[in-house]
């Protein structure tokens, strides 16, 4: 609980963007880096940071166990393929949220070949849950999305 005494020292914390710790769990394809923690903020219920995906990559499959994610995409395109055999898929650009629910198996792909992914992660929780699972995709995803903001709608 935050000492509510002295707000000049627990109140508003800065992280810089040059002080993001990378010393977190990682999934082949994607560099994370920590913002807000306890470590780095005093955050007691909430982990953020940044997640980089380079020009046409992919991360290996994985899951984050109990917690929620949120995904902004700050520039690029994220392609996201999840299911059992990552057969769903669904695309989201600069200014889009993307809501990962818990338990569920997904893949982040960087939908551009010539430009890096660059997002805002934020999860529900401090612990660092990444289970990196072997799955064989399906040859062929089904598109799906949920929201108003498909490409399809805007043509």
């Amino acid at each position: 609980m935050t000492d509510q005494s002295n707000w000049r020292e627990n109140g508003v914390r800065i992280v810089r963007g040059d002080e993001l710790d990378t010393n977190t769990p990682q999934t082949p394809g994607m560099t994370r880096a920590a913002a807000i923690n306890q470590a780095k903020a005093g955050a007691e219920k909430l982990w953020a940071g940044t997640v980089n995906i380079e020009p046409d990559a992919k991360t290996g499959a994985h899951h984050h166990g109990e917690l929620e994610s949120v995904i902004y995409v700050v520039s690029g395109r994220a392609r996201m393929r999840w299911g059992d055999k990552l057969e769903y898929v669904a695309e989201a650009d600069a200014g889009d949220f993307i809501y990962v629910p818990p338990y569920v198996p997904h893949q982040e792909i960087n939908a551009k070949p010539d430009e890096p992914l660059m997002c805002v992660l934020v999860r529900s929780d401090q612990e660092a849950i990444v289970v990196n699972l072997d799955i064989e995709p399906a040859e062929t995803s089904e598109t799906t999305w949920i929201g108003p903001n498909h490409p399809a709608d805007s043509e």
